[in-house]
């Protein structure tokens, strides 16, 4: 183990996987978060595990004799289960291409490897079995490390797979459940509506998608990549222009979520010129397909956020509070200016102002959760701002609401009925997923190194309460945190819990006067 090309090449292969693993199955794919990867996730841990052990073998260890030889089936069973793990990563998911570069390079890499490495093994397997230590200075201190980190991350993703099952999405009939819906629009024995839907692709459409096929509705999705829209249940039709849609069809209502991410990135000048034209432009296509159509929808639901009311501090808000300029004002402001001109074509308008979605495959939980399961989570600031969330099943109960109830127009927040502070939101997050939560990530760099980004969204924030959708009448499965972190989560309520909770959501309903013929 004196070759200075074996000791290189091994650097090579080290920081390739550790490129592959943060980069890839981290921030891009986030692998421990899809409950569909569960075998890919065992191969993951189970290869992570041996390379904890040949590293350390290699850095401190001389193998001789029957040693040697189980170093050998240790690097043979690496190659088996990467061979496993490529087959398997192809036939579960989209590989992008620069994961399968890195791949290939990997492999060829390790093939070197091989051809330095096995010569030396076969010939320490001749000698009489022993572990002499050995020394090579900071490579055995480097080798030392590369086997701590890939321990760690084989254990957990070892626990990932063990709870990738729990992260399936759940039937999205359940979506219907607790009397909501009874003896109207969606009535399983009903007219099918056509509903057409954009942004139909991301964290919220696709659940929404799912919902509506789920209860027999005519679904038609714009998305600019067909692609993605690949994994969404069927039937479906899918467009990926408006100009597409004849102007005879019947569209019974329109969701428009389509527009650029606001937290994917610093908000340069070019970032927040894409936010406000991406909305805007959306929006407009979405009012010239109005204007176009013969048989005009019945309602459009567009998107907004509780950005709209700026930063308030421990205001208790509602839809009828005005908004306070900032970034994000302006942008919620023009959207919905654009989306009023709907009612023109004698359209029912809905604007959803949307809080922090929670649900482990987007929004802002996704961002959060490598941090916490780490046990790196961290207080904003001062944590005394406040967090306007909602489970995301219960948005898209809102949404569904929303299509259905010809009573329900103008602003609706899409928040659940209890906000919580930053530093409550820690706490909880920490709790669910069993990690500490007490680190705190101070406000002075935050807004020196993100700016307005870090003043509006981190460290600020609205108090906002869903004061429309609960005269309307709506019941908020997930009212508190706690509850819906553990479903977000895939911690699933026992049955027993769970009639319980649709118990609760009758008895909810009874207490509220609705117009059942709304619904």
């Amino acid at each position: 183990m004196t070759d200075p090309l074996l000791w290189s090449l091994l650097a090579v292969q080290i920081l390739l996987g550790l490129v592959d693993t943060l980069y890839h199955h981290e921030l891009t794919q986030r692998l421990a978060w899809r409950g569909s990867q569960r075998r890919e996730l065992a191969l993951h841990g189970s290869r992570n595990l041996l390379y904890a052990g040949l590293f350390l073998t290699l850095a401190w260890l001389q193998p001789r004799g029957i040693w040697a030889m189980v170093l050998i089936a240790v690097l043979l069973a690496e190659s088996l289960i990467t061979l496993w793990d490529f087959v398997e990563e192809d036939r579960t998911r989209s590989l992008p291409a620069s994961e399968r570069v890195l791949h290939s390079l990997m492999a060829i890499n390790f093939g070197a490897i091989l051809v330095l490495l096995l010569p030396l093994l076969f010939a320490w397997a001749g000698a009489e079995s022993a572990l002499p230590p050995v020394s090579y200075g900071l490579w055995s201190l480097f080798l030392t490390a590369a086997a701590l980190g890939v321990f760690l991350f084989g254990l957990r993703d070892l626990m990932a797979a063990r709870r990738a099952p729990a992260l399936r999405s759940d039937d999205p009939q359940e979506i219907w459940e607790g009397g909501l819906w009874d003896g109207g629009l969606w009535d399983g024995g009903g007219t099918r509506r056509h509903i057409l839907v954009t942004g139909g692709t991301g964290f919220i459409g696709r659940r929404l998608i799912a919902a509506l096929v789920a209860r027999g509705q005519a679904v038609t999705l714009l998305t600019r990549d067909a692609r993605r829209a690949a994994t969404l249940p069927t039937p479906l039709r899918i467009v990926t222009d408006l100009d597409q849609i004849d102007a005879g069809e019947r569209i019974d209502a329109i969701v428009n979520l389509a527009g650029e991410p606001v937290a994917s990135g610093l908000w340069t000048a070019k970032k927040k010129r894409r936010i406000l034209r991406s909305r805007q432009k959306g929006t407009r296509r979405v009012i010239a397909l109005i204007a176009r159509l013969t048989r005009k929808p019945e309602v459009l639901v567009n998107a907004s956020a509780i950005g709209w009311y700026g930063l308030r501090g421990d205001e208790k808000l509602r839809e009828t509070d005005d908004g306070r300029p900032c970034f994000t004002q302006e942008v919620c402001s023009a959207w919905e200016r654009e989306v009023l001109k709907a009612r023109a074509q004698g359209v029912r308008v809905v604007r959803l102002r949307i809080g922090l979605v929670l649900g482990h495959e987007g929004g802002l939980l996704a961002s959060l959760l490598p941090s916490f399961e780490f046990g790196l989570g961290a207080r904003l600031g001062d944590g005394q701002q406040w967090m306007s969330w909602i489970e995301r099943d219960d948005l898209v109960r809102l949404i569904l609401l929303a299509i259905a109830d010809r009573s329900l127009a103008g602003a609706v927040n899409g928040t659940a009925p209890n906000p919580a502070r930053n530093r409550d939101f820690t706490k909880a997050l920490g709790r669910a997923l069993g990690r500490p939560a007490v680190l705190v990530a101070p406000a002075r760099p935050l807004r020196i190194l993100l700016g307005d980004f870090a003043e509006e969204v981190l460290l600020g924030g609205q108090r906002v309460l869903p004061a429309k959708a609960e005269a309307h009448g709506f019941v908020f499965r997930h009212p508190r945190l706690d509850g819906a972190l553990e479903k977000a989560l895939g911690r699933q309520l026992s049955w027993r819990g769970r009639e319980t909770s649709i118990k609760a959501i009758r008895q909810g309903h009874g207490q509220n006067t609705v117009n059942r013929e709304m619904f």
